[in-house]
Parts: structure tokens; C-alpha cells; sequence
């Protein structure tokens, strides 16, 4: 079987050698024309006057459109509020406000600045602050989900308290920026090239754009270099200016933004304020919280709902909490307008339990990783002998969680009932040595006055599906050749994660074949239609199930037509090794493909695939968002500089559970790659604005993402062990998101460490992003010094 293999990456050879193309790299027809925005140089006000004649008259330049040129052509992924250019109004600093078409890239750029537009400028709303006291939000009110009466059961614990925790946004930066090549064709229709998660939402809104139907826009999408949620909606505003300036000028229109523009125009994650008030007992078990979400959305909705939906979601990560209530407030500012990003709210939302656990554990004097354990939900029931890990790790449980009490709910109300991190916590604890380890940073930090360790284990429980129903569907298109070779589709796009590689292994095992005879080409529109976002974790998940089902379509008319040619029963074909298997008759399995093609046995197939048992209220926050759950922990040791705040992550030991690995390199590498950059969000990638709304840290000179030297000098991955319950694609789980969040055990070492500095009385209370400067504040305020 080719799945549940650790085979490289489809297109290694082609990253190391440089020859993966991109969309910069394709080459493109003759008298192809390159496209720039001018931006607007405030974050609010009213558009006076637009000089643009210096612009025109540039050397290079074809046309310049304007907001008054095309009126009102909608970018937006959700509200119909983001014009592709500005009309009379702007709202942030970096809104496109007119479009340069010229012969070359430099032209459009260098003309791009000799745009004279006079505002008359207005406050802009730049915090939370200025956005509550305006009232200026995206729904009326804030979103609130309840359970029980949470005010009753805090007021009535033995043990209060309250705090405050704030985390910044985070840029993308995708290696391979922001593009789009439209070329177009016969009768009006436009070919678009698009790096893009969402390569339906792309042919549609062009189609919109152009007031044309669907079927006039075909997209393909061969290869992202990177995305993590950046490019699901972001690249509409390049696309559906490449495909107005292909109209107007009859010829092939490209887009890309230098660095710099990409990070001022595009969205970030949404940086969020998370206050609460817990009450509990002596052993630190939550009896009544109450959250409250503050979250700038920027200017416009984009996919600000379900962010701010999925992190109230995930508020409780893996603890079962009795009476809640949470508050969700999504507020309208003069900023970017904040996007998805890699765990799209639920990072956010459980970092805010994380901190209230960590609370909790220094009010008590109790170490944090026993707070944690004491709130998990109930343990798993017990599996039969010889199921999966509980078998092989002896499927221990949390005497405070007995598994024999039935399983719990959520505040939403999802059934909680494959809960496994009892047993995955007491596995960790046993691989990374954790009790020693935290012996010894005890007995390091009495020692050594100037540097201080820390250390955490934090855990993971990230519900795998879209929130929007609807988008749970698949589809994949599947040719076998008379040759034996497959080639296939499916709607799911390749950014580096390595999804068409395990597609292909899907595709291979059904048909016994090495993955090698299995062919992926670039997810285009015209072949497999209605895709959904390459996001949600669910690419594998998704596509997996679609491609088999239209493999085993296919298998299964071969091994019919074999069947009545040698009187056996078609469920007795065996397919294995490149072989086709019938009674005492073996052929290869390109002999069986030519033989189903001389008897016009069609070797083609659609599959299609719906996520089970997932229905949602979102305005009520009940129901099940979630086909399952994934989990996971993590313990990092950290190191602080008390002079100076600078800081190490010593050592990281992760147990992450992907269910039976589709490839469990390729799972690795997510595992390496998500921790490190939630490690980066939560202490190195500080995204400022000034005062004026402008984007000060817009290159990789002021924005600091984590380097090599920044990764874990001890870095011990392993993958759990135990197959999904659900019917996913081979019992795999996703990996794509839920590895993010193990950087929370980083933020926590940190606070850990701050808190040696002091005597105890007081919370280390660190923010995040915990950089250097956050740090040696949070240091100097345990010692009491002034700052």
C-alpha cells in the first residue's frame, strides 16, 4: 500500500534546483502588460482631487484607471465592501486608490509614484478604544455564547480572579509574493493564472467583475509557494485587475506586489484582547468563566466573522468548562483588513484558556501542567485490546477525569467523546523527561540570578472542518491511460505542504501502484468545478476521499470486465504491486488498463466527497462545527536573559496526533514548521503601527520572522500513534493547522521564566508578542524596577 509511507515531497527536486515554477516564472505571450496600485497615503478620509496626468504621461505606461473609471467592482470574499479601487473614500493606509497598466513592472512602479492625490483627512480609528467608543463593528452588538450562569458559579467558587491577555496579528510572508497572469481568449473568455487557496472564489469574483458567467473564467493554480491563509481571499484585487486591464487592452495583464506593497495592502491575522474571569477550587478546577473577545478586523469584513466565530470555538481548547460565557466583539478600524492565517481564531482563542490556566496554577502555588490536567475533559472511553495506542501506551487516565462517566460537551454543545490527551500528556511526560527537566530549571533558576529558564507542557484540541457547512465538499477528476499511467485533479492546491503528494499516494494505493505512475496537474477550474478554499485543515481530508472515490470507480470497472472474462467474482481482483491479480491469471496493470480500453471500458471518472455529521448554528453557538478533533502536546524549555530580555528556545518536545499518517514526513514537517511559526507570532513578529495608521514594519528589515538560528537547538517531533474513528481518508487526521498552536507552550516558558525573577507575588502577565523589550519589562516589573 503507498499510503502511511514517509515518501519525499512530489516536487523536491524542482525546490532545491530552482526549477518549480511559479507565476513569475511562466513565460508569458508576447506584449504582456504589468500592472501596479498607487496607494493611499491615509487611513481615513475623503478623496479631494487626483492629479494623475504625470502618471499618464510616465514613459511605458498604456492606461491608468480609476475608482470613477470602473465604479464599483467587489473584491470582497464575504460583505460586497471592498471595491478594487477607491471611491471617494479611503480607509486605510496601503488602499489601492487607481491602477497603473504598463509595458514592464518598473514602469507601472516608478509611474505608479508620480500620483498627486489631495485628502481631506479624518481620525482614524486605530484601536480598539477608538473602535468601541465609535461603536464601530460588523455586527450590531458583540456575539455572545452562553452555558449556565457563569457570573453565578465565579461568584460562588472558593478562588477569583480576572486578567487581561493581548496577542498581535502576523504576516503571511509567503515566500512567493502575491501574483495573478490573465491572458485573454476567444469570445470574451479570460484564462487566469492565480496564486491562490481559492481558486473558485477567484473565477467568480473576475466573473463578477466582468459580468460574465462562470464558465468565460477558467483558473488554474499549479503550485504556492507558501500561503497559510493568506492567499484565500487576498489574491482577488490582482486578479480581478489583470482581468479588467485584459478587456480593455486585448492583451495579457500580470500582477505581482513587491514585498513591501504586499505587506502594507494585504491582511494579517487578527490581533486580539482577551479578557476574563474565572472562579475555581483549591485544585484549580474551573467552575465559571467568562471571556471576553476584542479583535480589529481592519476596514473591511473580509473573513473576519468566522475568525472571530472559530476563536470562541476553541476558547476552551482542551478543558471542560462547566459555566461559560463568552463575549466576542469584532470591530471595525482604519487598518488593513485583517484575513485568515494558519489556525484562522483558534490560535487566538487558546491562548486565552492558556493564560488563564497559567493564572490559575501561580494563584495557587501549583504547577500549571497539574491545573491542566485537573480541567481536561474526560478521558476516552476505554478502547478493546489491541486498538490503536491505548494498547500500546497503556491508555492511562487523570484520576480527576474518570472515563467511565460518560463524555462531555463543549460550550457549543459538540459531543467531546474521543478525548485522548490524558494518555498523550502522560506519554509526553514520560519521552521529554519532564518531571526531571522541571526539577532542574528549578534548581537552575536558585543558582543563577541572570539567566533564567522556563519551562511548559501545553496542550492541543483543534476541531477539524469549515465552519461554513457547505464548504465540507470535494471533487476530483481521475484518467487512467491505456498505458497504465493515472493522471488526476482535484480542488485542492499545492502551497508546499505537500497535499498532491498524498493525493497521489490515495490514488496510487487504490490502483496498486507505485506513486510515480501517478500524475497531479495543476487544480484548474475547467476540470473539477465549486472547489473550497484550500484551508480549514481539510485538504486531505477533503480531496483524499474525493480522488479514491473516483479511483475505486474506476478499479472496479476493470476488475468487473476481468471478472466475466475469467468467471471469478469481481471482489476476488486483486490489485497489488503493479499487478491485477485474477484467479491463476496475473497482468500487469497496464495490461488491464489496455485490456478495459480494447473493450471500451471507460477509464474515467468524477469522485466527490461530503463531510459527515457536521450542522451549525453560528447565531446560536450550538451544534457540531466539527467532523472530529485533533490533539496534541507540546513542552519547550526556554532561556531569558534578565539584562537585556534576548531569549533561546533550549529544547521542544512535541507528540502531535495525525491519526494513521497519510506520510508521516510530509506530517512531520507540518508538525516543525507550525510550531516555529506559532513560536514566531508569539515572540519575534511584532506587526506597529504609527499613529497615522501606517504600517511601520513592512519589510524584512523591521519585521522579524523566525530565523534558522531560532529554532529549537533539541527538537524531538513523534507522531502518535492511533487511528482516526472517523471514516477519514485511510483513518488520517489533519495537520495542516493544529501544530500551530503547540508555539503556545513557548509563550508559557517564557512567563515561566519571568516569573523566576521575582518572589512570587506577582503574575508575570507577559503579551504577546514576547519580544525582547516585552520581556525585560515583564523581568524589571518582577524585581520592581522602575520602567
Amino acid at each position: 500500500m503507498s499510503v502511511h509511507k514517509p515518501l519525499p515531497h512530489d516536487a523536491a527536486p524542482l525546490h532545491v534546483t530552482g526549477t518549480a515554477r511559479y507565476v513569475d516564472d511562466i513565460p508569458t505571450p508576447s506584449g504582456t502588460l504589468h500592472l501596479v496600485f498607487g496607494l493611499s497615503e491615509v487611513a481615513a478620509g475623503s478623496i479631494d482631487a487626483m492629479d494623475l496626468e504625470a502618471v499618464r504621461a510616465a514613459e511605458g505606461v498604456v492606461a491608468v484607471l480609476t475608482g470613477e473609471d470602473i465604479g464599483h467592482v467587489d473584491c470582497s470574499p464575504s460583505n460586497h465592501d471592498e471595491p478594487l479601487l477607491a471611491l471617494g473614500e479611503v480607509h486605510y493606509v496601503g488602499q489601492p486608490v487607481f491602477l497603473v497598466i504598463a509595458k514592464t513592472h518598473l514602469a507601472a512602479r516608478k509611474a505608479a509614484r508620480l500620483g498627486k492625490i489631495t485628502y481631506s483627512e479624518r481620525p482614524a480609528l486605530l484601536s480598539i478604544e477608538d473602535a468601541l467608543a465609535a461603536d464601530s463593528r460588523f455586527e450590531e452588538g458583540p456575539r455572545i455564547w452562553a452555558r449556565g450562569d457563569a457570573g453565578a458559579a465565579i461568584s460562588g467558587a472558593a478562588h477569583q480572579i480576572e486578567g487581561r491577555i493581548e496577542m498581535g496579528g502576523q504576516e503571511h510572508f509567503y515566500l512567493e509574493g502575491q501574483a495573478a497572469l490573465v491572458t485573454p481568449q476567444e469570445c470574451g473568455d479570460m484564462h487566469v493564472v492565480s496564486s491562490t487557496q481559492h481558486p473558485t472564489e477567484i473565477q467568480h469574483k473576475v466573473a463578477e467583475a466582468l459580468g460574465v458567467p462562470m464558465h468565460a473564467v477558467r483558473v488554474e493554480t499549479r503550485r504556492m509557494g507558501g500561503g497559510f491563509g493568506g492567499k484565500e481571499s487576498q489574491g482577488n484585487h490582482l486578479a480581478i485587475a489583470c482581468a479588467l486591464a485584459a478587456r480593455l487592452t486585448g492583451k495579457s495583464c500580470k500582477m505581482r506586489y513587491d514585498r513591501d506593497d504586499d505587506m502594507v495592502i494585504t491582511g494579517k491575522r487578527h490581533d486580539f484582547r482577551v479578557d476574563y474571569r474565572v472562579g475555581f477550587d483549591a485544585e484549580g478546577r474551573v467552575e465559571g468563566i467568562e471571556f471576553t473577545h476584542y479583535t480589529r478586523c481592519g476596514w473591511a469584513m473580509d473573513l473576519s466573522l468566522p475568525v472571530a466565530d472559530r476563536a470562541m470555538l476553541h476558547a476552551d481548547n482542551a478543558y471542560f468548562l462547566p459555566d461559560v460565557r463568552i463575549e466576542s466583539h469584532r470591530l471595525r478600524t482604519n487598518m488593513c483588513s485583517a484575513t485568515a492565517y494558519r489556525g484562522f481564531g483558534g490560535p487566538q482563542g487558546m491562548l486565552g484558556i492558556e493564560r488563564v490556566m497559567d493564572h490559575i496554577a501561580h494563584t495557587l502555588g501549583r504547577e500549571a501542567l497539574e491545573v491542566r490536567k485537573v480541567n481536561y475533559y474526560r478521558a476516552k472511553a476505554a478502547q478493546p485490546s489491541g486498538a490503536g495506542t491505548a494498547k500500546r501506551f497503556g491508555g492511562a487516565h487523570s484520576p480527576a477525569a474518570p472515563a467511565d462517566d460518560g463524555p462531555q460537551t463543549t460550550p457549543y454543545g459538540q459531543v467531546v467523546e474521543d478525548f485522548i490527551l490524558h494518555e498523550m500528556t502522560e506519554r509526553l511526560e514520560a519521552t521529554s523527561d519532564y518531571a526531571a527537566r522541571r526539577a532542574a530549571v528549578d534548581a537552575w533558576n536558585a543558582q543563577n540570578p541572570i539567566l533564567k529558564k522556563g519551562l511548559a507542557l501545553t496542550p492541543v484540541k483543534f476541531g477539524i472542518s469549515f465552519t461554513l457547512t457547505h464548504l465540507n465538499q470535494a471533487g476530483a477528476l481521475v484518467h487512467v491511460y491505456q498505458d497504465g499511467s493515472v493522471h488526476l485533479n482535484h480542488g485542492g492546491t499545492e502551497m508546499g505542504q505537500g497535499l498532491f503528494q498524498k493525493v497521489a499516494q490515495v490514488a496510487a494505493s487504490v490502483f496498486g501502484l507505485d506513486p510515480v505512475m501517478v500524475k497531479i496537474t495543476a487544480t484548474d477550474t475547467a476540470k473539477v468545478p465549486n472547489t473550497s478554499a484550500t484551508a480549514a485543515s481539510s485538504g486531505s481530508d477533503l480531496n483524499g476521499m474525493a480522488v479514491q472515490a473516483a479511483c475505486v470507480t474506476i478499479r472496479d470497472r476493470i476488475a468487473a470486465l476481468l471478472a466475466e472474462t475469467h468467471q471469478a467474482d469481481p471482489k476476488d481482483v486483486e490489485f497489488k504491486d503493479g499487478r491485477v491479480i485474477v484467479g491463476d491469471d496475473e497482468f500487469s496493470f497496464a495490461e488491464a488498463a489496455n485490456l478495459a480500453y480494447m473493450a471500451r471500458v471507460s477509464l474515467s471518472s468524477t469522485g466527490f466527497y461530503a463531510t459527515p455529521k457536521v450542522a451549525w448554528d453560528r447565531l446560536k453557538g450550538d451544534g457540531n462545527p466539527f467532523f472530529y478533533f485533533a490533539y496534541g502536546a507540546s513542552v519547550s524549555e526556554v532561556v531569558i536573559d534578565t539584562l537585556t530580555g534576548e531569549n533561546r528556545i533550549l529544547r521542544a518536545d512535541i507528540l502531535h496526533d495525525v491519526g494513521s499518517s497519510l506520510n508521516p514526513a510530509l506530517d512531520i514537517g507540518q508538525i516543525e514548521g507550525g510550531y516555529v511559526q506559532g513560536a514566531g507570532w508569539l515572540t519575534t513578529e511584532e506587526l506597529v503601527w504609527d499613529d497615522k495608521g501606517r504600517l511601520r514594519t513592512h519589510a524584512p528589515s523591521t519585521y522579524k520572522i523566525p530565523a534558522c538560528g531560532d529554532r529549537p537547538r533539541i527538537f524531538n517531533v513523534e507522531l502518535f500513534d492511533r487511528a482516526n474513528p472517523e471514516d477519514t481518508i485511510h483513518r488520517s487526521k489533519a495537520v495542516g493547522e493544529p501544530p500551530f498552536m503547540h508555539g503556545n507552550s513557548v509563550l508559557m516558558a517564557l512567563s515561566d521564566a519571568v516569573q523566576a525573577c521575582g518572589d512570587g507575588s506577582l503574575y508575570a502577565d507577559l503579551n504577546a508578542p514576547a519580544t525582547a523589550e516585552c520581556i525585560l519589562m515583564a523581568v524589571n516589573r518582577q524585581r520592581g524596577v522602575d520602567v
